[in-house]
């Protein structure tokens, strides 16, 4: 019995990579550079912005989440945004107490 399920390969280039890399040295660089600067309670939101942006660089080309099915990317975004209301749920909760 043979198996007729075609599974694509993606390749991508070295090049690539290391521009992601780069990309994630800079954004933590510029969170580490946000830190140590005095920005009051917009600190901690500019970090969070910048940790979602590598997130999704991440995700994207290591986890090669970019090719996937749109079936599986509808599974992650439903994942996240349970994570997301379960999160602002706790700090609302908290916030009243």
């Amino acid at each position: 019995m043979s198996n007729n399920t075609s599974s694509e390969t993606h390749h991508m280039s070295y090049g690539t990579y290391i521009m992601v890399w780069l990309g994630l040295v800079a954004l933590t660089a510029i969170t580490v550079s946000v830190a140590g600067l005095n920005f009051g309670s917009i600190t901690l939101t500019v970090a969070l912005l910048i940790a979602t942006a590598k997130t999704f660089l991440v995700m994207n080309y290591f986890m090669h989440v970019k090719f996937e099915h749109t079936v599986f990317k509808i599974f992650i975004a439903v994942c996240i945004i349970t994570f997301i209301i379960m999160i602002t749920l706790t700090f609302f909760d908290l916030s009243f107490r």
